[in-house]
């Protein structure tokens, strides 16, 4: 049986770090699944890592239906995550038609990117049963506003728009949040102030859980990578091993150290 999203907020309440991967095929999914990854994001990466893209922006929502429904086929254990892509939650119905796709092809959880601008949609969706991760910090799917993907929460003004981003999409209804590229005390700040769990992605080892792409811990994604992003194959005899060690790695604390962190 898939592990619930009350599962997921029983874990945070336990100190249960959470582990967390992007995942794209059926092959990934069965490995990860039995060794114990909690939470497979079917992530709008792929556009980068699988479709040879500069950015996030071109993938589709068939995509990610594509992609989680072969990692549905082979696993039975982790919640799936799947990604809103660019330009699919423009207003709360839209959102709702396009989530209410993803959910009835197999999705436990559907991900939006942005703070209080989204919050109303993320209400909409709750309001309506659908389960919604936000994600703060860097966004992704921002880059043609942005131009660079930059850390965040670098001044006490953007600290506090992330606290505040971080409190909106709790009070919206979401059930978590990843935090992206951002300082460890800045994420540690979040994670204490939210009764939902936090994901961290470059954000500190405080974090109630970490995702990384799976591309780039198994040192695959050919271009450069971001200094969180640790070779977790690396030392390690086999990709089974390296999906062990990560998840070892993020249940005990370990993982991300200063090596990794901001």
């Amino acid at each position: 049986m898939r592990l619930s999203v009350n599962k997921i907020l029983e874990m945070k309440t336990n100190n249960d770090k959470i582990t967390m991967l992007t995942c794209t095929d059926a092959s990934f999914a069965k490995l990860l699944d039995d060794e114990g990854i909690d939470v497979f994001l079917i992530g709008d990466s792929l556009g980068m890592v699988i479709q040879g893209f500069d950015s996030t922006i071109p993938v589709s929502i068939d995509d990610i239906n594509y992609h989680m429904e072969c990692c549905i086929r082979t696993s039975k254990r982790a919640l799936i995550l799947a990604d809103m892509p660019f330009g699919t939650y423009p207003d709360p119905q839209v959102a709702y038609e396009n989530a209410v796709f993803l959910m009835q092809n197999g999705a436990s959880m559907v991900k939006l990117e942005g703070g209080e601008s989204v919050a109303p949609i993320i209400t909409y969706l709750v309001e309506r049963g659908i389960p919604v991760c936000g994600h703060i910090g860097l966004t992704p799917q921002s880059i043609n506003l942005t131009g660079s993907y930059k850390i965040q929460g670098k001044n006490k003004e953007q600290v506090e728009q992330l606290i505040k981003d971080g409190l909106s999409l709790q009070k919206a209804g979401a059930a978590m949040t990843v935090l992206e590229l951002m300082p460890t005390d800045v994420g540690k700040q979040i994670t204490e102030q939210l009764d939902i769990p936090t994901i961290g992605i470059g954000a500190g080892k405080f974090c109630d859980g970490q995702i990384l792409n799976l591309y780039d811990m198994l040192d695959v994604y050919p271009e450069k990578k971001p200094k969180f992003a640790k070779n977790f194959l690396a030392g390690n005899g086999s990709i089974k091993d390296a999906i062990k060690k990560y998840v070892e790695e993020v249940k005990k604390g370990t993982f991300p150290d200063e090596n990794y962190s901001y």
